[in-house]
């Protein structure tokens, strides 16, 4: 048994504890008493100050009350609350409630969970009913019920690791990161962290703007470095795929460790990941390199971690996550190496705008930071993003065109994020009546399940948003917008005479349904297409963007895949980008609370981090910027 353990039973009276477990980093006490379950909680509280950990007091399943029993009481004890679902965590004597109003379902300083709790015995949790229904949260919910005992199993697992070499005191030794992708390129992001005691990977992606089978897509898990065998925890900063994209394939070659996520990263990733599949399936002789099970095998071993919360994830690693402001579920990824020796925090992506409606700007606060590594997608001399309020004025003038004309406008999108953040500057626009209000609003692809994810978790969102969410006033329900359901649907847009505003993936044209629209809309000089993303290099959006008049559309040579483009284009400059430009890039290392001794730059192109590389010695003197290729280690201490 790990120390910790037998330390915290001899503070407990031992004759009404059933077991003391770990969950990952946190402590459960079980007991089989009734009272100590209530008159118990006070010498919790002085054993969590004692030892700086989350401890929780449960009832051992045997106390608790029937499900049915439990049903028929918490409804007459919120007679005004309505409950959408019960979902009953038997292995962890833990009640879900999906409620309409959680304040109310809470009560004043959590009364109302405690008289559950005092009347079944279970511990309660929470979660508001979304006001559009995702399949994927669903999903992704439905797996830890289906899988209680194997979580139970799996995370005191976890914990034994993470307390296995614990102590109280500094943890001395040596740490270093070494880049298995996106180190002087975009796409395919993948970094190693190791450690005396642990030996961490922040991301796993893909590089989507590689043809499929390419070397290049992949990150460089072949180094001699790194074992998959040795790896303690994996931390997702985001859910996009060029840092998402190969993690069910590390489930299908025997990884049965956790992944650090946020909630929404979870849903957010399962779904794209998901979709990644049907794209491979749909490629004539490209052999899927994962299937739906893997993905699933990969969901059973997440671990959600919220923004600002501070866990341990191995003997001498803590993670804190804190808003990246890039897309829902983005995160920067602290970490505290050895018990306060040095701390270090990759970025993944993220916005440092002020502008955007989606998301807060990334936070800059932090307690401690002697190490960043930055990404550098937008960090090149001329990165400067078209101001909102300019972009905005000549997006209207695109619509509006096209609405005079009856042509169509194509808006290639990330599903996740761009979609999102075009919509409600679509809306915004209907309500100043600067757009008329019958324009017709199309959005295809994941677009509407992304929609639905992010009212699933209003709290990433921005305040503003937020409010208006939880309010009952969600724009992703305009009567403007509407979802394409089928390819029936698809073709009467394609083929109407009428105006509409397509919004469809994947943003680079380089797959999806977005690819369909741009083949159908390119010929006539009515339709424009408009970029609000990144056109990776080789990728069909980038021809298309840099002025090609004629594309062949996949490898057969066929008169009936080359496509004449006539249509207007235009591209936003970054203004509806995700990531920072280069001045906001500057602003966010000039507003840290505390300035990093080493500056590591990552995931942009060569010749862009190279330049700010400069740049950034100008901004903190003091600092060594490193500029690493792949396979580089750089030593944090």
């Amino acid at each position: 048994m790990v120390k910790i353990l037998d330390e915290i039973l001899k503070e407990l009276p031992q004759d009404k504890i059933s077991s003391v477990e770990f969950e990952a980093a946190n402590i459960v006490v079980y007991t089989t008493s009734r009272d100590f379950l209530f008159s118990g909680r006070a010498l919790i509280r002085e054993i969590v100050s004692r030892f700086k950990k989350r401890i929780e007091l449960r009832a051992d399943n045997t106390l608790l009350k029937t499900q049915e029993e439990t049903k028929e009481i918490v409804s007459k004890l919120l007679p005004e609350v309505t409950i959408g679902e019960f979902k009953f965590d038997t292995a962890r004597s833990v009640l879900i409630l999906e409620v309409d109003n959680v304040g109310a379902a809470v009560g004043k300083a959590g009364a109302n969970l405690k008289e559950i709790q005092k009347h079944t015995h279970w511990t309660v949790e929470v979660r508001r009913i979304p006001p559009l229904r995702s399949k994927t949260v669903d999903a992704m919910r439905a797996v830890e019920f289906q899988e209680t005992e194997y979580r139970r199993k799996f995370l005191n697992r976890v914990g034994k690791r993470i307390y296995g070499g614990w102590s109280k005191g500094k943890i001395k030794g040596w740490a270093r990161v070494t880049m298995l992708g996106a180190a002087n390129q975009i796409g395919r992001s993948a970094v190693y962290l190791q450690t005396t005691e642990s030996r961490i990977l922040f991301d796993c992606g893909i590089d989507p703007s590689q043809p499929f089978g390419d070397t290049e897509v992949f990150p460089l898990l072949d180094s001699p470095d790194f074992k998959l065998e040795d790896i303690d925890a994996i931390v997702l900063s985001h859910a996009h795929m060029d840092h998402c994209g190969l993690l069910p394939y590390l489930y299908k070659s025997g990884y049965k460790g956790p992944i650090y996520c946020t909630e929404p990263s979870r849903d957010l990733m399962a779904l794209s990941q998901l979709d990644y599949i049907k794209i491979m399936q749909s490629n004539p002789g490209v052999n899927a390199i994962y299937k739906a099970e893997d993905v699933r095998e990969m969901i059973k071993h997440v671990i959600p971690i919220g923004l600002n919360e501070v866990t341990d994830i191995t003997p001498d690693v803590r993670l804190t996550f804190y808003n990246a402001g890039h897309i829902l579920g983005s995160a920067f990824c602290h970490v505290n190496i050895g018990n306060g020796v040095h701390n270090f925090m990759y970025t993944g992506d993220f916005n440092f705008s002020s502008k955007q409606q989606l998301f807060n700007r990334a936070d800059t606060v932090f307690p401690r930071l002697e190490s960043l590594m930055m990404e550098n997608t937008n960090t090149g001399p001329k990165d400067y993003a078209m101001p909102r309020e300019e972009a905005e004025e000549e997006f209207l003038k695109i619509i509006l065109d096209a609405y005079v004309k009856k042509g169509k406008v194509l808006i290639p999108v990330f599903g996740i994020g761009r979609a999102q953040e075009m919509l409600l500057t679509i809306e915004k626009l209907i309500k100043e009546e600067r757009l008329p209000e019958d324009l017709r609003v199309f959005f295809d692809g994941m677009v509407g399940e992304v929609n639905a994810i992010h009212t699933a978790y209003p709290e990433f969102l921005h305040r503003n948003l937020r409010s208006r969410i939880l309010k009952g006033d969600n724009p992703f329900l305009g009567n403007n917008f509407k979802s394409v359901d089928s390819r029936a649907h698809r073709e009467e847009i394609i083929g109407s005479q009428e105006h509409a505003i397509v919004l469809a993936t994947s943003g680079m044209l380089n797959g999806g349904t977005s690819v369909e629209y741009f083949k159908n809309f390119a010929p006539d000089e009515k339709n424009a297409i408009c970029f609000v993303g990144y056109q990776a290099n080789g990728t069909l959006g980038r021809k298309v963007k840099d002025g090609e008049k004629t594309i062949l559309l996949g490898n057969s040579g066929s008169e009936d895949d080359r496509v004449s483009v006539n249509l207007q284009v235009h591209a936003m400059k970054g203004a509806f980008s995700a990531h920072s430009d280069v001045g906001m890039t500057k602003k966010f290392l000039a507003n840290l609370s505390v300035k990093p001794r080493k500056l590591i730059l990552n995931h942009g192109e060569k010749s862009k981090i190279a330049s700010f590389a400069e740049t950034s010695k100008k901004i903190i003197p003091e600092v060594k910027v490193y500029t690493p290729d792949n396979l580089e280690s750089i030593r944090l201490l």
